[in-house]
């Protein structure tokens, strides 16, 4: 019998290599999984400007940042923007300025697509072999409603579905150009890992809205299965000994025995540099 509903992953045109440069953009759920491959010593850039939540905000970030790496993530977390009534922008960061000054609005799903565009155009130009990788957070947002933060979530959804899918139906030319583009957009199922296979209060965090610390280390292994080249698995396996290792605490750190262990472990941080060029380890 099986007692849970696995979600399906497609598995992507392009595999996550050790050393490969990240940029990590979006909700807190992008901090989250960001940090975790920064704590694994890939060179990821997170949130550069600040956490970001609905598309808009998102793409100001992009446009902002100007280096692009091999892989973005993008992680959308609402369509609800705010809207400056004095200038009629939206804005990333309402910066505690008083709700009056502000007004709340809802993006449509072709507004939010078009925003996913904008990005893909922006990534595009900047480097053609970007890989992007959607992702919709899983946190909900209790101000909202629960009902609402379920619409939002929906939005989100069918904004990326609708981008990913958009010329499927165009002209022959356009679609062979379409696909060529498509294969370098992803969408990695974040959100229904947490709210289908997970499904249960234990993997929220004491808030019973973010995911636990359980949560994102399942994401994590599943990022790693489907996404991880083999010789990025061997670099967690060869990298997991040396942070173990780094992170110890001696009872007494003046002995000859704890000042081997130092010295064996810089000696082993040393041949994993010179194995994997690239990886720094302070």
């Amino acid at each position: 019998m099986e007692f849970r509903t696995p979600v399906q992953i497609d598995k992507p045109t392009f595999s996550i290599e050790p050393m490969d440069e990240m940029l990590f953009v979006g909700s807190c759920f992008a901090d989250s999984i960001g940090r975790r491959f920064q704590e694994e010593k890939f060179p990821a850039v997170v949130n550069p400007f600040g956490t970001m939540y609905n598309p808009v905000s998102v793409l100001h970030t992009l446009e902002r940042y100007d280096a692009t790496p091999r892989i973005v993530f993008i992680t959308l977390g609402t369509n609800h923007v705010y809207r400056l009534k004095a200038t009629g922008e939206i804005v990333d960061n309402c910066q505690k300025r008083p709700q009056s000054l502000f007004t709340e609005e809802e993006l449509s799903v072709d507004a939010c697509a078009d925003c996913l565009q904008r990005m893909v155009d922006l990534l595009r130009e900047r480097r053609t072999d970007v890989q992007i990788v959607f992702t919709v957070s899983p946190i909900r947002y209790r101000k909202y409603g629960y009902h609402a933060s379920q619409l939002s979530k929906a939005t989100l959804l069918l904004a990326i579905h609708q981008l990913l899918n958009s010329q499927c139906s165009a002209r022959p030319q356009v679609a062979r150009k379409a696909r060529i583009l498509n294969a370098q957009l992803t969408y990695f199922p974040a959100y229904e890992l947490v709210l289908d296979e997970l499904r249960d209060y234990r993997f929220y965090a004491s808030d019973m809205l973010h995911p636990s610390e359980q949560a994102v280390e399942y994401i994590w292994e599943k990022l790693v299965e489907h996404y991880f080249s083999a010789r990025a698995r061997q670099f967690l396996a060869d990298w997991r000994p040396v942070k173990e290792a780094l992170g110890h605490r001696p009872f007494n750190p003046d002995s000859a025995q704890y000042q081997q262990f130092l010295t064996d472990t810089r000696r082993k941080a040393v041949e994993l540099c010179q194995k994997y060029p690239g990886l720094r380890i302070d």
